[in-house]
């Protein structure tokens, strides 16, 4: 049992895949520092405020004695659009690594042999067919 579990865990794919998963957990982190960083500031220009702190404010909230605001409910827009252009940035890089893998995959691959001629076999039996014949 171990040595077939093992073998499945050193499969090429099953590498690959673990691979491909710690990259992409460590290239989200750069797209959520850009888009915390660099992309919601620029934003934010816009609506004078940072864009991960713009929200809707269903229910007031009361300042409690340290002056932090409890009971407040409120809709936060800012994190949710925040999060639609990490995941786009995301995608699209994906979708522009795919796209080169699946050109370099089509590249490497040998082209089409040519299509052989009947075998010996085949002609013998032809031959063959054709003497019966006559």
């Amino acid at each position: 049992m171990l040595k077939e579990f093992k073998d499945f865990a050193m499969k090429g794919n099953l590498v690959d895949i673990a691979v491909g998963f710690v990259m992409g957990a460590a290239f989200k982190a750069v797209v959520t520092s850009f888009t915390g960083g660099i992309v919601s500031p620029l934003i934010g220009l816009i609506f004078n405020s940072d864009l991960k702190d713009l929200k809707y404010i269903v229910k007031e909230g009361v300042a409690d004695d340290a002056g932090k605001v409890v009971g407040e409910v409120a809709v936060l827009y800012g994190d949710f659009l925040t999060n639609i252009i990490d995941f786009i940035i995301v995608a699209f890089v994906m979708f522009l690594v795919v796209k080169g893998v699946n050109k370099l995959k089509k590249e490497e691959e040998p082209a089409p042999e040519e299509p052989k001629g009947p075998t010996q076999e085949e002609l013998l039996s032809e031959i063959r067919d054709l003497l019966s014949k006559k």
